[in-house]
């Protein structure tokens, strides 16, 4: 049937199994939004936002909570660099999102027409990959071609740009279904066998072996796999921010958080370990602190699904470029039954010192509310089943150490670009993708500023999410770093808030105000009870610290640790 490519961009998503769309009209992709006038209730909703960086974040929060491809729409020039965050949010994070914009007409291509940007060439360093579409005919094949880069191999941002000349024209419209196969893209698979003889002999071996998880346990859906291989070898896990939810951190295997703000018997685990089992992570410098110090003494098998990660940061003895879940697969059959008692009961007797020092400052008596009081709580009241969305910040840290996560997919934050304003787009697009889930955005009041323009959006689509605000009235991890690092020299930190719940029902979302302890799971509760977007606003003790942490380039086991409180005047 012959249709313009406006119709076709459409029909394309539709047979990709695309159910919503979020973007942000504008002149060079409006033929497309008038084509949409005919899919709009058959197969395709659009959520309008209100900035085409929210557009991504929402399409990337999609993507990561149901591991379908997110979809953004912008126009051309502004519309499309106002996209570059996101993208590069997606790179970072391996995210399988498509971004499909409008171009000016190929007459003026390179002319600096209005509202004209080469927005191929300025997200080539930030996409897996990008097409410039210049013939009618190419708008189907290249759609299908993006979704299938974006969501195989290593899950990745792929671009799309349509100049509106090209959306306009018409072509006989049939939708390929022959086999893709793109020159130099074949994503590795499964190792061979003489890599898996060379890891199994590192694995019978060890004495003090530790599993990394990170985020491609949960994109390849390696959770079980996983949790089987830990069981049969008796390997302690320790996981990545992104990796949380790989393995339930209430297993007994299961040791928490790694990194700049992990548990410290956790990195005191790694440091002192003489095997690592690198799962599905990239040994970021947030991960492993001095790189020249970083766990000396053990041996390292690396499993990836991109090769061009092994031995990058970290080299390593047996390097296996395949997707996670069929390694594991692999090493199931014939990986031995282990027992490591010794090593497990060393790792739990540095784990008592941590536990004591949380368990005291938590319940410590006072009459400010701390933000690690305010997450616990949350954890609390939402028995730990909330998908949680966090924003970049101090909070975001909180979340990882104080809301445990039982299932996979159900923390979703920006890890590798560390992007403010992720949390509350993330978040909506997080609901649509998983609408029976309890969705939490947990935002910091910096961060939350960057995009509070989409609580419009979320008041207009009536998105069911909660956004807990943490206000400390101050931009706090930067202001953490002059404390520590700038003699503190609090310079630019301190920020004058608006009053969030005057702001939020301003754009008609209902908001409450928290700023006691003893307050917090009735307002859960209450949040949880209304049909609709509702803000709940913590005011937390402004200069508190995130503990334990890593100073940047340090050894990994060299930690700030938060000092014991003392009760010696309440007791």
């Amino acid at each position: 049937m012959q249709l313009k490519g406006a119709e076709i961009i459409w029909e394309s998503l539709i047979k990709e199994g695309v159910d919503v769309v979020f973007g942000y009209p504008g002149g060079a992709i409006l033929h497309a939004y008038d084509a949409l006038t005919k899919y709009e209730g058959k197969g395709i909703h659009h959520v309008l936002v209100r900035h085409e960086q929210g557009a991504t974040h929402m399409a990337d929060g999609y993507a990561r909570a149901t591991g379908k491809v997110g979809v953004a729409v912008a126009t051309s020039g502004p519309g499309a660099t106002n996209t570059v965050t996101g993208i590069a949010t997606a790179m970072m994070d391996s995210s399988p999102i498509v971004v499909i914009t409008g171009q000016v007409a190929t007459s003026v291509l390179g002319s600096d027409a209005f509202q004209e940007c080469d927005v191929t060439g300025v997200t080539l360093p930030v996409t897996k990959h990008n097409f410039l579409v210049t013939k009618v005919e190419d708008i189907a094949p290249t759609i299908r071609k993006a979704f299938h880069i974006a969501r195989s191999g290593r899950p990745g941002p792929v671009l799309v740009d349509i100049p509106k000349d090209i959306q306009n024209q018409l072509t006989e419209f049939l939708y390929p279904t022959t086999p893709i196969r793109l020159p130099g893209y074949r994503p590795p698979t499964k190792a061979s066998p003489a890599q898996l003889d060379d890891a199994l002999a590192l694995i019978k071996n060890a004495k003090r072996p530790l599993i990394l998880a990170g985020h491609g346990v949960n994109m390849s859906g390696a959770e079980r796999a996983l949790q089987a291989f830990a069981e049969l070898t008796q390997t302690p896990v320790a996981l990545t921010l992104l990796g949380k939810g790989a393995l339930p951190e209430s297993h007994p295997l299961c040791l928490g958080m790694m990194g700049m703000h992990g548990a410290a018997a956790v990195n005191t685990a790694i440091q002192s370990a003489d095997l690592l089992l690198a799962f599905g992570m990239r040994f970021d410098d947030r991960v492993t602190g001095n790189l020249k110090t970083y766990s000396p003494n053990s041996k390292k098998i690396h499993v990836d699904i991109d090769a061009s990660e092994l031995n990058k940061n970290v080299k390593v003895d047996v390097g296996i470029a395949g997707d996670l879940r069929t390694v594991l697969e692999q090493f199931l059959p014939v990986a031995p039954k282990l027992e490591h008692r010794e090593w497990i009961s060393e790792i739990r007797d540095w784990q008592e010192e941590g536990d004591q020092r949380d368990i005291l400052n938590q319940a410590m008596p006072t009459d400010k509310l701390f933000a690690a009081q305010a997450i616990r709580d949350l954890w609390s009241a939402t028995k730990g089943e909330a998908l949680v969305v966090t924003d970049v910040g101090q909070h975001q840290m909180w979340e990882a150490q104080y809301y445990l996560h039982e299932r996979p997919r159900t923390l979703i934050t920006s890890g590798g670009l560390g992007t403010m304003g992720f949390g509350l787009p993330a978040a909506i697009g997080a609901k649509f993708g998983r609408p029976n889930e309890t969705v939490w955005a947990v935002c910091g009041d910096g961060g939350f500023q960057m995009t509070l323009c989409e609580l419009a959006t979320a008041a207009q689509e009536n998105v069911n999410v909660n956004i807990a605000v943490i206000n400390n009235s101050y931009l706090g991890m930067v202001r953490q770093w002059q404390e520590f690092f700038y003699e503190e020299r609090y310079n630019n930190t301190p920020m004058h808030n608006p009053d969030f719940v005057k702001l939020a029902e301003a754009y008609g979302v209902a908001a409450l105000r928290v700023t006691r302890r003893e307050d917090i799971q009735t307002a859960v509760a209450t949040a949880q009870s209304i049909n609709g977007p509702t803000l709940v606003e913590f005011q937390v003790e402004k200069s508190d610290v995130v503990y334990p942490m890593v100073p940047a380039g340090a050894d990994l086991n060299a930690m700030i640790r938060r000092p014991m409180p003392d009760w010696s005047e309440n007791h």
